[in-house]
């Protein structure tokens, strides 16, 4: 199957799913209130499905390996901040296991 659009690709879908969960964790609780934390996962989420995106408007397979090589960091930044999250009881073992998973 040719992939025409960044929403087609598979991997674009399931950040989008992550970024669902990671807004709605961020939004409650103690995790609300740390700022610095809550934003940097946040921003973290979001540039996995941006560099999906924008590296698939690449220019070139090149390109676009580059750009999906910035999107998989971004996910060991969320499954990193995660680990923090969890340490300090922003969220239990199995919201860690399922976002880390997830990521």
């Amino acid at each position: 199957m040719k992939i025409n659009r960044f929403e087609d690709i598979e991997s674009w879908k399931k950040a989008r799913e992550l970024n669902k969960v990671i807004y709605s964790i961020t939004s409650e609780g103690a995790f609300s209130k740390d700022w610095g934390l809550r934003d940097q996962i946040q921003r973290a989420s979001v540039s996995i499905m941006n560099n999906i995106a924008e590296g698939f408007d690449s220019s070139s397979k090149t390109e676009f390996c580059r750009f999906l090589s910035y999107s998989k960091r971004s996910c060991s930044e969320v499954q990193c901040i995660m680990y923090m999250a969890l340490d300090i009881g922003y969220v239990d073992k199995a919201i860690f296991q399922d976002i880390y998973s997830h990521a």
